[in-house]
């Protein structure tokens, strides 16, 4: 399954601060419908994404119904994303 959105950057802070795109409610009930043939446990789901010249691979974390794509500063920093920008991310499942 592959995925072409425009979501926005967010920020949790706990001992350190941890960035997210927030996966939009349409994509997340196409991704709910598979997510019982891809988790792995915990409702977690591994994914590869691409955002502007950076592909990476992470787990999209389950949070309030929906999902969050995690974003490591090692792509954040080198695309030059900051809180709040809306960011055009490609998903394959």
């Amino acid at each position: 399954m592959e995925f072409s959105f425009t979501g926005t950057m967010i920020e949790w802070r706990g001992p350190a601060p941890f960035y997210y795109i927030a996966i939009p409610e349409d994509v997340c009930v196409e991704i709910k419908a598979a997510a019982k043939l891809l988790s792995y446990g915990w409702g977690v789901i591994p994914v590869t994404s691409t955002i502007g010249k950076t592909t990476f691979t992470t787990s999209l974390f389950p949070k309030d119904g929906g999902y969050l794509l995690p974003v490591k500063n090692a792509v954040r920093l080198p695309e030059k994303i900051e809180l709040g920008m809306n960011v055009k991310v490609k998903l394959s499942l």
